[in-house]
Parts: structure tokens; C-alpha cells; sequence
């Protein structure tokens, strides 16, 4: 039987986060994920790194979390964070059906701690050129953007140097306990099917809108509501700044910068599992209506796809579903709550305030282990950075504009080694996707991590096939390099294992079938069906 002190269930930013805090503290903690890491609500979501704006008026508690954790994620992960720096614009018909929410939002920005300056009509413009004119306001905050996938997986890195340990595609099925007390898991291997137990002394139960079925397995019961929101990727740059509507929150009012795309989000939906990640026509016309209004030309531009995630929102007894969720977090003792000595359960919060929450769950299981060490998570960087120096030297053998990225994505040894791969081997600086400047040394670097068992597995590590071609040229070139580097089974199904990457880029194109996509994904199905007669899954379509 394999055995940790403390095995933490979910891999999403919460989970990373406790995997290193404790790893850090000195206790021996394994990580476990029924499927890849960050595959769920850390994913799915507008990457807005919040500075507590959105919550100046409704929740003042969360609003100076968010500023807080928001300085701290700026230094600990520099190559996550891209500082665009955010604008919450009044329109009209904003101040027309609430004249005194913009003067409570100002009031709860400054009790919170949030530094939100006034700028006159003429410079909003000047720095937001599309911007409506229906703006009547706006004002400078410190919001920014952050690659949620990146960010996770440097917390894990950082875990690892501090004896973390991690296993991916390894679902819990079962808690062991014994006399009111755990003692272990049961986990099934998602490849092998392999049944096996993990001893360990404590249980965190932070697997987001997953929480309550993992509850279950314990015999207990956590309110937890996941609730769905979709949003909408642009193939362009519209804005160069975070741009929130100053208004009651509510849907399709923030606009989030990411490298050459943007982000609309995103609805607010209760359903009864979080597996749920689909998306309707209905909700990408109902985003377009409302951030038309923001920008009006926004018919115009491409849609890349639709995609949607679920907030594990902590619904106690009585308490409110949806937007009148509380966003804050809740750690439920359940040795406190249910008698169940050894497990706890972290529900709700948002991706700004990981950090913190691990601390708060590391706090807890610190205090019930007697270890005494305290958090240095706000202090010590994720990663390195990788010097101006070597990435002077590397540029030489990256593809122009390709190194700063490459240098963000891999971190310092990671660069280093793709570095002195396509030193030495000139074929490998080829281009395997052109979108996001991902090369071939760099895909062949992370098809070695022992957690890359899938091609979608590397997209999430490099960003491969995310860019405005969604994969139509790089779903092929990736499918050959990972039949040749991949590692067991999945290398060897490398023909399926494109059209489940091709599929998985099919899912958020579908719901906006519009215009030139409708163009482009007729040039994508010919290109697959009739020139490479890939068949059994049609391509943009369903299975056969």
C-alpha cells in the first residue's frame, strides 16, 4: 500500500496551491486527479486576475482578499501574470437603471484597499479606441490577466522540489476508514483500470464542484452548488485592459485581454453536475447582446469558440443560488461537523484567492499534524525566472517572437534543455503550431513529463492548438511527434489521440458556427475526411 500524510483530492489551483504549501512546511503530501491537472473550473474561466473591484459594493471581504492576493500572485508567478491593468466603464443606460451604484463602488473601493482613479472620457478612449460612446465614465483599477494553466502548473513544480507528489488520471472511489477515523483511499488508475489504496493520516477533500460526490464516499454531505458559466474567445486583441461594465454584477459584462485573444464572460447557471461544460447558440447571442453594448462593433469580429466551466459555489442551509452565492470560501472540519476524524473539505472562492485558501487549509492540517512551520508561499517565487541572458542566447534557435513565450511556458531548466535541443538539432526549431510559437523540441520537452499521457495533456502545458487555428494545421504535426515521443498507450493511438484533441476544439467551434468559422471548419473537415481519409469520427461533426 502506498502512503502520504496527507493526500490532497482535486487538481485545480486550490489543490496545487495546498500540494505546495504543505510540501513546503516539511509534510509529506501527494496530490490526486481523476484526470489531468486543471481540467475543470481552474480552466474555465475568463483568466481575470481580480483586483476586488467587482466586489467593491456586495462583498467587502472578498474585495480585499482579492487585492491583496492580487499583489502577491504579481510577484510569486511574474511569467503567469500578463499587468494589462483593468477599466470598469459606466454606460448610460448603466447609470439610468441604478444612479447610485457608481458612487457605492467608489466608496467600497477605497474602504477596500482598491486604488480606482478617475479618468476623463477623452483618455478612456485614447486607451480603449473601440470602446462605445455611450461610455459616460470610467476609472483605472489594478486588474490583470493570468494563465490559470501555467500558474498551476508551477505551483506543482515548485512542490516538487519540496518532496510533493502528484498523480494524474487516478480517480478516488472509495475512502477507507476506520472508527470514525480515515485511514486511506481507494483509487482506480483511468489507463489500467488498476484498484489500489493509498494510506495516509489525512484527507483534504478539494476537488471543487466535485467536492460533495467525494463527500459521499465518506458518507457525508457538503453543500456544495456547481454553477455553470459560459464565455466567448475572440481571435483578436479588442481591448488592451481588463474592461468590466460598472454596474450589479451580471452576465457578459467583463472583457479579459490573453496575449492575442480576448475573453467575454461569462452567465451565471445552477446545474446539477459540474461534467457539465456544454454550450448553446442561445448563450453565445445572449453574450453578444450584452458586450455589444460595451463594444459596439462587436458582430464584427471573429469568434474563435464558446467554452464554459463550474464555479463550485458553498451553498450552506439556507443560502442563495447563483449570483447571490457568496463568492468567499468555507473549510468544513469534519471531524468538528460529522465526527470524522483525519478528513476536512475547501469549497467555494475563485482563482484569485487560491493562494490564500490553500494557506488557510494548510493552516488547519499544520495545526492537526503539530507542525509549526509557517507559510512562505507569498514570499518565495514559483519558479525562477529565466534570465535576460539566456533568452539573448536562445533567440537565435526559437522562431522570431517565440522566446519570451517559450521562456514563460517552461521556466529555466525546462528552457535550457529545449535550448540545447534545437542547438543540436536545427530540425526540431520547426513550428508545430504557428499560433502559439510552439516548436518541435518544445513538444518532444513535455511529452516527457510522466504526467503527459495524452496529447490534450501537452495543449495544456504549451498551449498548442488553442490559438486562432484551433488546431487545424497542428493536430496532425503534434499527432506524428507524439506517436514517436509519447509515452505507453497513448503513443500508440496517436490517430486517436488527434481526432480526440481535433473533437475537443470541435466542442467549443460548434456552438458559433458563424460567418468565416463555418468557412474554416469546412476547410478543416476536408482537409482531415477527404486529403488524409481520417475516418471513424467525422470532423466537425459526431461520432459515426
Amino acid at each position: 500500500m502506498e502512503k502520504a500524510t496527507v493526500v490532497v483530492v482535486g487538481g485545480g489551483a486550490t489543490g496545487v496551491g495546498i500540494l505546495r504549501d504543505l510540501a513546503m512546511r516539511g509534510v509529506d503530501v501527494m496530490l490526486v486527479e481523476k484526470q489531468d491537472l486543471v481540467n475543470g473550473a481552474s480552466s474555465r474561466y475568463h483568466g481575470l486576475l481580480h483586483s476586488g473591484g467587482r466586489y467593491a459594493v456586495k462583498d467587502q471581504e472578498a474585495a480585499k482578499e482579492c487585492i491583496i492576493e492580487n499583489t502577491i500572485l504579481r510577484k510569486i508567478g511574474k511569467s503567469c501574470v500578463e499587468a494589462s491593468g483593468g477599466m470598469f466603464i459606466c454606460l448610460d443606460i448603466d447609470r439610468e437603471q441604478d444612479p447610485t451604484y457608481e458612487e457605492q463602488w467608489v466608496q467600497g473601493c477605497k474602504d477596500s484597499g482598491i486604488e480606482a482613479r478617475q479618468i476623463s472620457l477623452d483618455e478612456a478612449f485614447r486607451l480603449e479606441p473601440l470602446l462605445s460612446r455611450h461610455v459616460v465614465s470610467a476609472y483605472l483599477v489594478p486588474d490583470a490577466a493570468i494563465d490559470g494553466f501555467r500558474m498551476s502548473w508551477q505551483n506543482v513544480d515548485s512542490a516538487k522540489r519540496y518532496g510533493g507528489r502528484l498523480k494524474t488520471y487516478t480517480e478516488v472511489i472509495g475512502v477507507i476508514t476506520e472508527n470514525g477515523t480515515v485511514k486511506g483511499v481507494k483509487v482506480r488508475d483511468y489507463f489500467s483500470g488498476e484498484e489500489y489504496e493509498i494510506a495516509c493520516d489525512i484527507l483534504v477533500n478539494a476537488a471543487g464542484g466535485w467536492a460533495g460526490e467525494l463527500a459521499q464516499l465518506a458518507g457525508l454531505e457538503v453543500g456544495v452548488q456547481p454553477d455553470k458559466g459560459t464565455l466567448l474567445a475572440f481571435n483578436q486583441r479588442l481591448t488592451s485592459h481588463v474592461v468590466n461594465r460598472l454596474h450589479k454584477s451580471s452576465d457578459g459584462d467583463i472583457f479579459v485581454p490573453h496575449g492575442s485573444i480576448t475573453i467575454l464572460g461569462t452567465t451565471s447557471m445552477s446545474v446539477p453536475s459540474a461534467e457539465d461544460t456544454s454550450t448553446a447558440r442561445e448563450e453565445v447571442e445572449k453574450l453578444m447582446s450584452i458586450g455589444e453594448k460595451t463594444f459596439e462593433h462587436l458582430r464584427d469580429c471573429r469568434m474563435l469558440r464558446a467554452f464554459a466551466g463550474s464555479r463550485p459555489l458553498y451553498i450552506p442551509p439556507g443560502g442563495s443560488l447563483g449570483r447571490g452565492a457568496s463568492r468567499g470560501f468555507a473549510i468544513v472540519d469534519h471531524e468538528k461537523q460529522d465526527g470524522l476524524k483525519g478528513m476536512f473539505t475547501i469549497v467555494g472562492g475563485k482563482f484569485t484567492t487560491y493562494r490564500l485558501m490553500a494557506e488557510k487549509m494548510a493552516d488547519a492540517v499544520a495545526a492537526k499534524l503539530g507542525n509549526t512551520e509557517p507559510c512562505r508561499t507569498a514570499e518565495e517565487p514559483l519558479v525562477p525566472e529565466v534570465s535576460e541572458a539566456d533568452k539573448k542566447a536562445a533567440r537565435k534557435y526559437f522562431p522570431a517572437y517565440g522566446t519570451d513565450l517559450a521562456a514563460t511556458r517552461l521556466g529555466p531548466e525546462r528552457f535550457a534543455r529545449v535550448t540545447e535541443t534545437l542547438k543540436n538539432n536545427p530540425e526540431k526549431r520547426e513550428l508545430l503550431c504557428e499560433c502559439e510559437n510552439v516548436t518541435v523540441g518544445e513538444v518532444e520537452e513535455m511529452a516527457k513529463e510522466l504526467s503527459s499521457f495524452r496529447i490534450n495533456d501537452i495543449r495544456r502545458r504549451t498551449r498548442l492548438g488553442m490559438g486562432t487555428c484551433q488546431a487545424n494545421f497542428c493536430a496532425l504535426r503534434s499527432a506524428s511527434v507524439f506517436a514517436r515521443v509519447g509515452r505507453d498507450e497513448g503513443a500508440k493511438d496517436s490517430l486517436g489521440q488527434m481526432k480526440e484533441f481535433l473533437q475537443g476544439r470541435w466542442k467549443g467551434i460548434r456552438p458559433v458556427l458563424l460567418g468565416r468559422t463555418i468557412r474554416e471548419t469546412e476547410m478543416t473537415r476536408a482537409l482531415y475526411e477527404l486529403s488524409f481519409n481520417v475516418n471513424g469520427h467525422r470532423i466537425g461533426g459526431d461520432k459515426e
